[in-house]
Order: structure tokens, then C-alpha cells, then sequence
């Protein structure tokens, strides 16, 4: 199948596909829109099924980074990276060289960050080979780990949903079903306990749901019930495609929103979950807190004060999501869409 007859293509500017033999790099970087600043997203590194999944996943992927950064109103446009996990033994260290060279070769139209599966060690081997990386702990500007933020943007979210959905302050007595307690899940799961929350978690990590057991009382459950839960909020945290068909009649909470990107794996499944009632928190919009905090980084001079109200410009813009969807009768989904399509534009 050509690129440009891919279901998921979308004018992306640039798709480019790099190999390293030695290393056993396999990857994609794919630039969306770059009209509001270079394209930027976070590396997901990941063992897929298929070459045609990791496409797949990069043309998505790299089309809601640019949703994302529009808006969060940061001058970012959007892009995405993702590297095909090797088979088998490999020397991690020269495949994430490999990648940073390959970054490098794309000529500053993609800056990368952290995703499911790289590590802050990974960003600093990428970062021996190009200057276009953010997220790092080292530098004139860096900020560090940006999954703190993310999860930050979510919290102050998902207190606008039960606000608007449940008419309540606060997560007191609340129930939250977290599917994935990576960084910004777990980190999530501890801002939401410490608000009174009771938690329902799963993961196909026993460790860290034990963890999440012993520091945060929370109950545990299977990656297959967590969707069942009697919740009042399930927060999808883990890879995207959450809702879909086979989960959407299972799920019993009045709203919808985690960290997981593309949560919807077909975008009928927003219209699906508004005939429910249930309240879906576009994961674009709720989960651009790391973004944000890389766009400071980015700029060259890390201000915390910016990445704070642009983190507090999430509540508002849910907001307007939220009322425009009421009174339009239409999907939160469509509605972002619409208004992320047109700040692109302008």
C-alpha cells in the first residue's frame, strides 16, 4: 500500500522510514503539519505485530501531536517517532544512536521526547547524536522527566469533567479505574488518591499494581475487567484503541479521560460513548501536559510560570469542549477535531 492511500495518511508533510542494520534500528518519523512551529512528539519504541502497524501507529500518532500542540496554543506543530522493537537480543545503546542520527537527518523538522518504552537514559544516548531532543534532565533549559506534567494536566482536567458531568468539587469518594500505572499513570493514581479517590488499577506489570496496592490501597484487577469497573471515571493510561467496539458496552463510569493517545480506536466510538452518556475528555486535549512542559524546554529559557497557566488553559479548553458538545449535540471528539483543524489553519 502507497503512503499516500493510507486510511490514516492526512496530508502529513513528510513520512520517512529509516533502517540501521548494525544497530537493528527499524523506524518511522513522521512530520503532520509544521505551521505553528517544528513538529514535535515523544519516540514510542514498541514490539509491533507488523511493519504496517508501525505505520499506522506513526501516521495517528504524529496527526494528534499536531491536534494536541494546537490546542494547548504552543508554537509546535506535530510529529511522531516510533521504532520497531528487535527480536531477540540487542545492543540498546547503539539503536537509540542509530535513532538519534536518524533524528538528525530529518533537519530540525522533528524534535523528539519520551514515550511508552524510551527511557530518560535513551533520550541521553539520542541526544549524543542531534541537538533536537527535549525532555532531558541536562542542559541549559531542560526540565526533566515531562510525565509529572502530563499527569498534571489530566488531574487538573478531570476535575473539570466531574465538575461539568457529576456537579461535585473534587475527587473525594470518587472512584477511578486506571487502566496503566507507567509514569503518568502511576503519577496520576498518587495525585488522585491523595485527593480521596479510591482506586481500581490494572497493568501487565504485577510489581507495580502490588506497589499501587500497598502505597495507594488500591484494588486490583485484570487488564480485561478493568473496563467493568464500578467507577465513577475510567482513565485509560496505557496504549491507544481503549474503546472500541468489544469495550465500550462493558464500561460503567460517567466519564471517559486518561493518558493513553488515539483512546478511541474508531472515531464513532466518541459518538458511541456520548449515546451512553458518558462524558469522554478528548485525549489530545486532557493529556498535553508533557508537550507543554518540552515547548518551555524548547523555547530555550524554562519557565515554569508559562507551563503552569498553559496547564491551567486545559480546564478552560475542556470547558468550551464540553458546552459546545451540549448544546450542538455532537461528540466532545468532533468537536475538538473541529476547532484543533482550525487553529491549524490560522
Amino acid at each position: 500500500m502507497s503512503i499516500f492511500s493510507h486510511p490514516d495518511f492526512d496530508d502529513h508533510e513528510g513520512v520517512y522510514s529509516f533502517s540501521d542494520p548494525v544497530s537493528g534500528l527499524r523506524c518511522y518519523i513522521a512530520v503532520h503539519n509544521t505551521n505553528r512551529g517544528p513538529a514535535s512528539g515523544g519516540t514510542r519504541f514498541w514490539q509491533y505485530t507488523d511493519d504496517a502497524a508501525a505505520l499506522t501507529d506513526v501516521l495517528r500518532l504524529s496527526r494528534a501531536m499536531s491536534y494536541k500542540n494546537a490546542m494547548a496554543e504552543i508554537p509546535l506543530g506535530g510529529g511522531k517517532g516510533v521504532i520497531i522493537k528487535p527480536e531477540g537480543s540487542f545492543d540498546r545503546a547503539a539503536l537509540f544512536s542509530a535513532y538519534g542520527r536518524a533524528i538528525e537527518k530529518v533537519g530540525g523538522q522533528y524534535i523528539t521526547a519520551e514515550d511508552v518504552g524510551v527511557s530518560p537514559d535513551d533520550m541521553r544516548v539520542i541526544k549524543t547524536q542531534t541537538d533536537f531532543v527535549a525532555g532531558l534532565d541536562e542542559g541549559e533549559a531542560a526540565s526533566g522527566d515531562p510525565s509529572p506534567h502530563t499527569a498534571d494536566g489530566i488531574y487538573r482536567g478531570l476535575g473539570v469533567a466531574v465538575q461539568h458531568k457529576l456537579g461535585v468539587e473534587g475527587f473525594g469518594g470518587l472512584i477511578v479505574a486506571i487502566q496503566g500505572l507507567g509514569h503518568v499513570g502511576y503519577n496520576l493514581a498518587q495525585r488522585l488518591y491523595k485527593s480521596g479517590a479510591r482506586l481500581i488499577v490494572a497493568d501487565i506489570n504485577p510489581e507495580v499494581t502490588a506497589r499501587a496496592a500497598t502505597e495507594l490501597n488500591a484494588s486490583i484487577v485484570s487488564v480485561d475487567d478493568i473496563y467493568a469497573q464500578d467507577a465513577d471515571i475510567f482513565a485509560p493510561c496505557a496504549l491507544g484503541g481503549a474503546i472500541n467496539a468489544e469495550t465500550i458496552d462493558d464500561i460503567k463510569a460517567y466519564i471517559v479521560g486518561g493518558a493513553a493517545n488515539n483512546q478511541l480506536r474508531t472515531p464513532d466510538m466518541g459518538e458511541a460513548l456520548r449515546t451512553r452518556d458518558i462524558l469522554y475528555c478528548p485525549d489530545y486535549v486532557l493529556n498535553a501536559g508533557g508537550i507543554i512542559n518540552v515547548a518551555a524546554e524548547v523555547s530555550g529559557t524554562y519557565d515554569y510560570s508559562w507551563v503552569d497557566a498553559k496547564l491551567e488553559n486545559i480546564k478552560t479548553t475542556l470547558q468550551d469542549i464540553f458546552t459546545r458538545s451540549d448544546s450542538s449535540n455532537r461528540p466532545t471528539n468532533e468537536v475538538a477535531n473541529d476547532i484543533a483543524r482550525e487553529r491549524l489553519r490560522s
